[in-house]
Formats: structure tokens, C-alpha cells, sequence
């Protein structure tokens, strides 16, 4: 088993692609448009489907914006270095909510992003994965 996706919905599609495709980085896989049922699906990832959890959009036609739940968190992007990401995200037009930082209580290094719906999205710092 794994984790296929994460699914946001979104009121406008557009704006919403633009943001996670040109200041995330992330690379749209694949749009459809469902004419029957008012709707279009958008996913997007760092990676390919088949290997990596994307993010799924989902965008009613009929609908501008959505109400968020207090049971969503946030969706979580490993970085190599958060200030720099966050440097690049400011950029780029994005909006950095909590600046990068220790977090409270601890030593992880993170920051957090909000897309154009509202939805957080926390960076963490991977020293893991960063290139020597």
C-alpha cells in the first residue's frame, strides 16, 4: 500500500495551478475537465504518479471558495534549505504566513506558506536529503 494523493478544493483552478506549479515548483501531471458533473480535476507532484503522492485540486465550477475545516492541518514539502526556499517563495509572488525558523519547543527548521485558497503548506528543512 501507499499514499496516492492529497485533495484540495479549489475555487479558482487557474490561480491555484499557477501557484503550485510556478512558486512550489511542483509540475502539473494531468487536468480533466468532467462536463457532466460541473468539475475539473488537476494533479500536480514533484514527481511522476506512479512513484511519489501528489496533490489533487479539485475545482466545482459552481463554486468560489470553501469554508476551511478546523480538522485540516496542512500539507507538509521537505526543502533542502527552508530560507532559501522561502526566499525563492517571496520571489515569486507567494506568501510566507510563519517566517523560517526553529519551531517552538524544538530544533526542526520550518516555515509556512499560504496557497491562494488559504491552505497552509509547511517547509521543512531535510538535512537528509540535501545535496553535499
Amino acid at each position: 500500500m501507499r499514499l496516492l494523493h492529497t485533495m484540495l478544493r479549489v475555487g479558482n483552478l487557474d490561480e491555484s495551478i499557477k501557484f503550485y506549479r510556478d512558486i512550489m515548483g511542483m509540475k502539473l501531471l494531468r487536468q480533466h475537465d468532467y462536463e457532466s458533473g460541473r468539475f475539473t480535476l488537476a494533479f500536480l507532484g514533484y514527481g511522476e504518479e506512479k512513484d511519489n503522492t501528489v496533490l489533487e485540486l479539485t475545482h466545482n465550477w459552481d463554486t468560489d471558495s470553501y469554508e476551511k475545516g478546523e480538522g485540516f492541518g496542512h500539507i507538509a514539502i521537505a526543502v533542502d534549505d527552508v530560507y532559501a526556499a522561502c526566499e525563492k517563495i517571496r520571489d515569486a509572488g507567494g506568501t510566507i504566513v510563519r517566517e523560517p525558523g526553529p519551531m517552538k519547543h524544538g530544533t526542526t527548521v520550518l516555515a509556512f506558506v499560504e496557497d491562494p485558497d488559504g491552505y497552509k503548506i509547511e517547509l521543512l528543512e531535510d538535512k537528509h536529503n540535501a545535496a553535499d
